[in-house]
């Protein structure tokens, strides 16, 4: 039996989602609760390998299993062998040729900046503290130039082996509630470092440090070195992940192909 489970995770004291040698990651304590639960040496697949200190509101995973425990149930079974930071908060049966990485059509990130002279001590592990006010109309508008189907490179971290940087960006958007500001984007797929990158620079936007027009001369090949700097992990989170039939939910690519992250 394939199971699909939608687990939310506080990636704060976590190496990033997948499985390392040396730290913890999340892959490794949801493998090892579902050993605990069925007694099996089970490895679970994620949609999204997310970074050391990265969130996740909806990361979806799949695994398969012999054990007699209703796929429904696992929800709660697993979460009696998790840590308090990793939460299963559905558990479903799936088609035997379900894959939770290779069938996702698009995600949804979501980056949270704390705007304002000091950092919040309650949301210190969840936003990126900006002193300095940023201009959010100023932001969303030169989010709208990253939109459609564009070679991504600068927006890559250095040493990335994929030889494919063009991705679909299908939505974008700043908003501000108080002192914090919020950005999502949703895309048929992202590369390394590639949401941070677009928070750092929208960051430098919004400061006034850095003109929108620039974004357009990084997706045109200008290096990297002369946008803004890579946003810090922890104000990122998955927010969802999507599937074919899940059109209605988001902002779905016209026309291409959803890419592989």
């Amino acid at each position: 039996m394939r199971v699909k489970l939608i687990v939310e995770y506080d990636g704060t004291r976590y190496a990033g989602w997948q499985r390392q040698k040396n730290a913890v990651a999340v892959q490794q304590r949801l493998e090892e609760a579902l050993w605990a639960v069925t007694g099996e040496r089970q490895s679970v697949t994620g949609a999204s390998r997310t970074d050391a200190g990265v969130h996740a509101l909806g990361q979806c995973v799949h695994f398969d299993t012999r054990c007699g425990i209703p796929a429904e149930k696992f929800s709660f079974a697993l979460n009696t062998r998790l840590p308090e930071d990793i939460r299963v908060v559905a558990s479903a049966r799936a088609a035997d040729d379900f894959h939770a990485r290779f069938m996702a059509c698009g995600k949804r990130y979501r980056y949270l900046y704390c705007n304002r002279p000091h950092q919040s001590a309650l949301a210190r592990n969840f936003s990126w503290h900006v002193f300095w006010p940023l201009d959010v109309e100023k932001m969303r508008a030169a989010g709208q130039l990253l939109l459609g189907y564009r070679d991504f490179a600068a927006f890559m971290a250095a040493g990335s082996p994929v030889k494919d940087t063009r991705r679909t960006l299908t939505y974008l958007d700043v908003q501000r509630e108080g002192d914090f500001v919020t950005l999502t984007v949703e895309g048929d797929g992202f590369l390394y470092n590639m949401v941070r990158i677009i928070a750092g620079n929208l960051n430098y936007v919004g400061q006034g440090k850095m003109p929108p027009e620039m974004l357009l001369k990084l997706l045109n090949g200008a290096p990297r070195r002369l946008g803004g700097p890579t946003a810090p992990p922890q104000g990122l989170r998955l927010e969802r992940v999507f599937y074919p039939g899940d059109e209605a939910s988001w902002h779905p690519p016209q026309g291409q192909t959803a890419r592989e992250t």
